[in-house]
């Protein structure tokens, strides 16, 4: 089955729409409906042409700290020579509409939907639209935590299309997971996933553990447990939940649901606020 990738399109609703919306912000956990990411919420940043993007998540003391993800808008002829100014910063891209064409260190590699780069810091990267059509991708940014005795990761350009996904015990492949990056390369301190669960599948218990998650809905619709709550999302929304926040799933159907993921890995606890003593982010 060929995947579905939603994509926000910006506009704005009529004045006859009604305020209510599925929009919540907790303590806990937050749910952006696609409907929220409208043209007056879009921000710019340096050295971007003819670029817009919807912020969808970025570090909050006492919420979600550890990365930052965006929604990227590239018109035809548009990119940047000078993607990211901050030189710890690592990368995950995830295309979802367009062709992207991606240059680290003099050589080009073209990324259509599902494609997946994965950019370690201080990557000498830029990207352009070089299309017809809109590009529309996630970029996902994170201060990379180094390790002594530790190499930094490879690049990585794949395409979930060519992975084959790895189901979950005992689901008969019912709830699986597309990988791109190896679970035991420990110089990766994150992971960005695509979860898959067919009609009917379900998370049977509820996840309560210390990464953080940004859930972006790829495709379908489902009940998701968030904390205390059942919430209704659908392809566009996208969920940010903070560390130990207890998570469930239930996918009724009629069709998939998927999500981009991202979570922090592998890595030590700080053990003090960042700038202190013991403090490492």
């Amino acid at each position: 089955m060929k995947p579905k990738y939603y994509a926000p399109q910006g506009g704005h609703p009529g004045q006859e729409q009604l305020l209510t919306d599925r929009a919540v912000f907790t303590d806990a956990y937050a749910v952006i409906p696609r409907g929220t990411m409208r043209d007056i919420v879009t921000s710019f940043l340096p050295f971007w042409e003819q670029t817009r993007l919807w912020v969808i998540s970025r570090p909050l003391s006492g919420f979600a700290e550890t990365f930052s993800q965006y929604i990227m808008e590239v018109q035809p002829g548009g990119g940047s020579d000078r993607p990211e100014t901050d030189p710890r910063a690592e990368a995950v891209l995830f295309v979802v509409e367009g062709h992207a064409t991606l240059n680290i260190a003099g050589e080009a590699h073209q990324l259509r939907p599902g494609g997946y780069a994965y950019l370690p810091p201080a990557s000498a990267w830029t990207l352009h639209n070089h299309g017809s059509g809109t590009l529309r991708f996630h970029w996902i940014r994170k201060a990379y935590e180094a390790v002594d005795g530790l190499d930094l990761p490879d690049v990585l350009i794949l395409n979930e299309n060519d992975i084959t996904p790895t189901p979950m015990p005992g689901t008969d492949g019912k709830w699986a997971t597309t990988r791109f990056v190896d679970p035991a390369d420990l110089r990766h301190d994150m992971h960005v996933t695509v979860v898959t669960f067919e009609p009917g599948a379900v998370i049977p218990f509820l996840e309560t553990h210390v990464m953080e998650h940004g859930l972006y809905v790829l495709e379908g619709k489902a009940v998701y447990r968030l904390n205390n709550d059942w919430v209704e999302v659908e392809a566009g929304d996208y969920m940010w939940l903070r560390a130990f926040c207890p998570q469930a799933c239930y996918a009724g159907g009629p069709g998939r649901f998927r999500y981009l993921l991202y979570k922090d890995v592998n890595r030590h606890m700080p053990l003090g606020p960042a700038g202190l003593p013991g403090g490492t982010r």
